[in-house]
């Protein structure tokens, strides 16, 4: 059955989404563990909407210990089909100041350690990640923010930093050197789970700060963070209430299909676990080959 369901994750106040209705909790159980949170179900404009808080409603979870596996798994147990990802971020270009929303359409990853696929313990797969952005998804995005009047930037490289520290100058220094356009500490590892699982994904990146790397100003500060960040917020929830109305149920984008070959290893040699655990994701082409 085709249907839309738009997951969105940020911070709790995405909650407050002028027009949700029909809003109840749902919690959610996975083979890796917890979510953050409890899921918020509810609707905008007849449209079915799932929120859930990256770091936990009291803000609980760094960067570092998020259960992203379980956020994204439960998202596709619930039935999402496209991923909203809404997030502060650090400018590393002049152009691109606080307050902005940037729709990158690249990442650069500099994470250490974490979980970042569902493909492990007994079982790899390799997908393509290329473009990690769903740039149709992406563009429903950049046109509601255009007839919105909401001033934003379309394109650019977010770099994923482990955190939860911020920047020291020479790092911020040398990364600007690459080119990146913003900096933030969770969007690349939800991007890959999601392209694994088979859920479109786009990034609003709020930005709060220019990172260090302006000698001439203070150090990022985390109160003026949250007090640009609560500013911006407004224009993102406008943006993807807009959006969410005009996003196509039929999805033609490569992202419905993106673990379709990825498994390389031997039906037979999957360990049962493994199969049961990644069944919401991979039993349509196990059940077509007749390795389910």
């Amino acid at each position: 059955m085709n249907q839309k369901v738009i997951g969105i994750i940020g911070g709790s106040g995405l909650y407050e989404m002028q027009g949700i209705s029909n809003t109840h909790e749902a919690i959610i159980s996975t083979p890796f563990g917890d979510p953050s949170d409890a899921y918020m179900v509810g609707e905008v404009g007849g449209v079915k909407m799932i929120f859930l808080p990256r770091h936990g409603r009291n803000h609980i979870y760094s960067p570092s210990t998020i259960n992203y596996r379980a956020n994204i798994w439960g998202m596709k147990k619930l039935g999402v089909t496209h991923i909203l990802s809404v997030s502060a971020c650090g400018s590393m270009r002049e152009e691109i100041k606080p307050g902005e929303i940037v729709f990158i359409d690249q990442f650069f990853d500099r994470t250490r350690g974490r979980a970042s696929t569902f493909f492990s313990d007994g079982i790899v797969g390799h997908v393509a990640f290329a473009d990690p952005i769903c740039l149709y998804l992406r563009e429903y995005l950049i046109r509601a923010a255009k007839e919105l009047g909401i001033l934003h930037h379309v394109g650019g490289t977010y770099l994923c930093m482990e955190g939860p520290a911020f920047s020291t100058r020479a790092e911020s220094a040398i990364y600007r050197n690459w080119g990146v356009s913003v900096i933030g500490m969770t969007n690349l590892t939800e991007a890959k789970l999601a392209r694994e699982a088979e859920i479109c994904y786009a990034t609003l990146s709020l930005v709060t700060d220019y990172d260090c790397w302006r000698h001439h100003e203070e150090d990022v500060d985390i109160n003026d963070i949250l007090r640009i960040m609560a500013e911006n917020v407004s224009n993102a929830k406008r943006i993807m209430a807009s959006a969410a109305l005009k996003i196509p149920v039929e999805r033609k984008c490569k992202c419905q299909n993106a673990s379709q070959f990825a498994v390389i290893t031997k039906s037979h040699a999957i360990p049962a676990e493994m199969k049961k655990n990644l069944e919401i994701i991979m039993g349509k082409y196990w059940k077509e080959s007749g390795n389910g």
